[in-house]
């Protein structure tokens, strides 16, 4: 059996509707971008738009998604342990992606935002923990990937809003020996 590879053309189409859409975001609101605009940007026309997308909304949640993939450093967390170095990278990526958002389509989208940040994160921890403990309680492991997930979120929304005195490390590093107790 062949796996079929994405036609060149479809992937550089995608990625010229996204970057299009982030250029529009840096000098817009979210809720003033318009198909018109994104199609008029990336010099394409509205059917080409909804062949890779759904809607405004879709896109944002794509893009959204593929950005924070970027701030996770591509890394491939199935090769690593869930340890400490771990846990910081993975808390200075989100509070990295939210920051880079402070700026672009992030007031009223906080609750888009954050659910791609948990779902990404719950898919992260949860191979992370399968690698770790093994696939005999699934079950337990999805719900630790999912209290884990909140939290880091968590954590990082609690960092931006006390005012980052202390860096991102040095934030979540005082929580980790307690994480990681209850974890391992």
């Amino acid at each position: 059996m062949t796996q079929s590879k994405t036609d060149p053309r479809i992937l550089r189409t995608r990625k010229l509707i996204m970057d299009a859409f982030i250029e529009l975001s840096g000098k817009k609101e979210f809720k003033e971008i318009t198909v018109k605009d994104i199609t008029t940007e990336a010099t394409i026309n509205r059917a080409t738009f909804y062949y890779h997308f759904e809607d405004i909304y879709d896109l944002l949640e794509k893009v959204l998604s593929e950005v924070l993939m970027i701030n996770l450093s591509g890394d491939n967390f199935e090769e690593t342990d869930l340890n400490e170095e771990t846990l910081i990278r993975i808390f200075t990526a989100i509070t990295n992606f939210q920051i880079s958002l402070s700026n672009r389509c992030h007031r009223g989208y906080e609750d888009t935002i954050a659910r791609i940040i948990r779902e990404q994160l719950e898919v992260i921890f949860y191979k992370l923990l399968v690698k770790q403990k093994g696939t005999k309680e699934t079950q337990v492991l999805k719900i630790t990937a999912i209290i884990l997930s909140w939290g880091m979120y968590g954590a990082s929304v609690e960092w931006r809003r006390n005012g980052k005195e202390v860096s991102p490390e040095e934030y979540i590093k005082s929580a980790i020996p307690y994480l990681l107790s209850g974890v391992i």
